[in-house]
């Protein structure tokens, strides 16, 4: 049987009180007193009741992820530093899978865990304004990606509009003209991918070049058949890009892949970036350029806004907060020849 706060206050010499401050991190306890207790926790080998602790304040000590595609490494990735920024809070993560549809998402949203979670994470793809706007449910939520609502809650999001155009900006500095679009979406403009397309017309323009809607392919998905379908698309058509800027890595490796079958080299003939900074990117065959979200930041971002707003923390009006980016140069870029 582990050693309780009982034990751990006789080998310290103080009260259970003390101890419990101590372990709870309360700022009051002298340096002196916390470190006398903190060796005793050591030496007793003292593990904290976290279910315990979390009952006492009501709560269930769970946060909820939800995500609309676990097979995606960039969401598996932030999955892992959402559940080692929630641990550092003493928070246990649930993992939901939405698979990027409304009515998933709208559950969810809704408080279809609400019996199980303190708070939600939620990374959307199809839900609308709407659906947030009747939401009843109490426990905090945060919203993470690319879309952009005009509703009274936390969103963490990259610039994606200057982090498209920095890629794009890396493109035409190496002398590339004909720079290819591949992931637009076909069914509404709001969905993902329209900033990165924004960003991409954006800095074409700036540079003097034009926007030429024939390299721009449409996507189902954003998986790597999906790059591969619209990298094919375009050629198909008659379309030599000297370089792509895909919406993903995922979409981006795929084009790789056709260039590839269809005689043409990666970086020699044609550039391409991707976007998210997978593992798998940096271990193709050539090495994938692409922009790299600061994964870390949105993770502690979103678990730091939930555990506030369980906390209560005064004044704390909803937010979109912007992480960081760096554009990460590879070997699938190079000068144009």
């Amino acid at each position: 049987m582990g050693a309780s706060l009982k034990d751990v206050a006789q080998r310290a010499g103080v009260s259970v009180k003390t101890v419990s401050n101590v372990v709870n991190n309360y700022p009051h306890v002298t340096p002196a007193m916390r470190e006398r207790v903190q060796a005793a926790i050591d030496e007793l080998g003292y593990r904290p009741n976290l279910i315990a602790r979390h009952l006492r304040k009501g709560r269930t000590g769970i946060i909820a992820l939800a995500v609309p595609e676990l097979g995606n490494p960039y969401f598996a990735e932030l999955a892992g530093a959402v559940i080692d920024a929630a641990g550092r809070h003493d928070y246990t993560v649930l993992l939901d899978h939405t698979a990027g549809q409304r009515e998933k998402e709208v559950l969810v949203s809704q408080g279809f865990r609400a019996h199980v979670i303190d708070g939600l994470i939620l990374s959307p793809i199809e839900l609308e304004a709407e659906d947030l706007l009747g939401r009843s449910e109490d426990a905090p939520l945060v919203l993470l990606g690319e879309r952009e609502y005009d509703a009274p809650y936390d969103q963490i999001a990259i610039d994606n509009v200057a982090a498209a155009r920095s890629a794009v900006r890396h493109l035409t500095g190496l002398g590339h003209r004909r720079i290819a679009f591949l992931g637009a979406r076909r069914e509404s403009a709001r969905r993902p991918a329209h900033l990165r397309l924004r960003g991409w017309r954006e800095e074409l323009t700036a540079a003097g070049l034009p926007c030429d809607d024939s390299l721009v392919a449409a996507t189902d998905g954003y998986g790597r058949v999906d790059g591969a379908a619209a990298m094919n698309a375009i050629l198909d058509r008659g379309e030599r890009p000297d370089a792509v800027f895909a919406y993903n890595d995922l979409v981006a490796l795929g084009a790789m892949r056709v260039l590839t079958e269809r005689g043409l080299r990666v970086p020699q003939d044609v550039s391409v970036v991707g976007f998210d900074d997978i593992e798998e990117g940096r271990f193709s065959p050539v090495a994938l350029t692409t922009v790299s979200p600061d994964k870390q930041a949105i993770a502690r971002l979103a678990v730091e806004r939930v555990v506030a707003r369980l906390a209560g923390a005064p004044g704390l009006e909803p937010e979109r907060i912007q992480p960081g980016y760096t554009l990460t140069v590879r070997e699938s870029t190079a000068r144009r020849t």
